[in-house]
């Protein structure tokens, strides 16, 4: 597969209050906008936060963009990929990934 991709992941994350899931959605936000320019390939980077405290929404939404099939990859296994996830530890509960090809649209 060539051309764009995009990387949608959303998670579920620890708290006993609301406080608490407050402070790690935060964390979630930070650390992931902190890799924008860090990324060869990584071209778009954009975290929401739920704000409709429904029970079954997740808490976070990770929309990215990569140039290819292959920066996607390469993004999976990058050192600072790989330092945000470690230092987010075990705050996660849950994940749900989508990676789809973006198609081009015609000017």
């Amino acid at each position: 597969m060539s051309g764009p991709i995009r990387h949608i992941v959303m998670w579920r994350l620890r708290g006993e209050t609301p406080a608490e899931r407050s402070a790690a959605r935060l964390k979630v936000k930070t650390l992931f906008e902190g890799l924008r320019g860090r990324i060869d390939g990584l071209t778009h980077i954009e975290v929401g936060l739920d704000v409709s405290d429904v029970d079954y929404a997740c808490d976070v939404v990770l929309f990215s963009e990569f140039a290819d099939q292959a920066a996607l990859q390469a993004y999976a296994t990058h050192p600072e990929h790989l330092r945000v996830r470690q230092e987010l530890g075990d705050l996660r509960i849950g994940r749900f990934q989508v990676d789809y090809p973006i198609k081009e649209t015609g000017a």
